[in-house]
């Protein structure tokens, strides 16, 4: 089995988390480094934590790595201004997807929206449809987008807007059917899970898209398991076939050999 590194960038909000705890229980990876601002409070032998300020980064911060996962993102309430919230949600993943195509990692994994369209009269989803455009003109060995509808979990901190949505799409979520299935909440686990299994088992394509329904519905694949045929008992005594096999020649070297026995007799008389 091959083993594998990722880098994560943004492992202190809710699906960041999740799959730092994922990856680094995980037996496909042998190395994870979570590149953040402030200190972890989970640790783990395989883990590796660069405290950073996001505004200085360069290529020197980023090691080699099979897969980077970029998990940031904040909300206008927290980032106080529309600036400040294009600096998370735009400019700084915008900056480490150049980074890692510098650092030659094959495979930049990011979370969108799943409202992300750079036309949307909806400043959060044009932001995001933005970053979208801008990471796939980059041009990377390997792009893959996830765009989770509302994710529910728990987070570090409390957020009123989405605690509310959470509770309201757990009430409609099993009417939502159809075409309304996309607008279902998703749990920052499931997101975190679909994740690797992207990195690991996902489509090959230099750009792909992963809307909500689809992470919903992945899981990693059961390996598979190789049935012996029994062996039959004709097989096991097929007694024609073993006479009629010539017999291996024996090695020279325990063929007893009379003439020398002879000589060896002799010399101790």
């Amino acid at each position: 089995m091959k083993m594998r590194s990722a880098i994560i960038v943004g492992a202190t909000g809710l699906v960041g988390s999740e799959l730092l705890k994922l990856l680094c229980e995980s037996d496909e990876y042998i190395s994870i480094t979570a590149i953040t601002r402030r200190k972890l409070e989970y640790e783990h032998p395989k883990l590796t934590v660069k405290i950073r300020s996001f505004d200085e980064l360069g290529e020197q911060d980023f090691d080699f790595a099979h897969e980077l996962y970029c998990c940031l993102g904040t909300t206008m309430k927290k980032a106080g201004s529309r600036s400040e919230f294009e600096k998370v949600d735009f400019e700084y993943p915008l900056q480490i997807a150049s980074l890692a195509k510098k650092r030659g990692i094959m495979h930049f994994i990011v979370i969108s929206a799943m409202s992300a369209n750079e036309t949307s009269s909806v400043y959060y989803s044009r932001v995001k449809g933005k970053l979208e455009k801008e990471l796939t003109a980059l041009e990377l060995p390997q792009l893959s987008i996830i765009r989770p509808s509302l994710l529910v979990g728990d987070r570090y901190e409390f957020r009123f807007g989405e605690k509310m949505g959470e509770y309201i799409l757990k009430v409609v979520n099993p009417i939502l059917i159809g075409p309304l299935k996309k607008f279902r909440s998703i749990e920052g686990k499931q997101v975190a899970l679909a994740m690797k299994v992207i990195a690991l088992h996902g489509k090959k394509t230099p750009v792909s898209i992963y809307e909500s329904w689809e992470l919903a519905k992945l899981e990693m694949p059961q390996p598979e398991q190789v049935v012996e045929e029994p062996i039959s008992r004709e097989q096991l005594f097929n007694w024609d076939k073993k006479i009629k096999e010539e017999p291996l020649p024996l090695d020279e070297e325990v063929v007893f050999n009379k003439s020398k026995f002879r000589e060896i007799k002799e010399d101790n008389d």
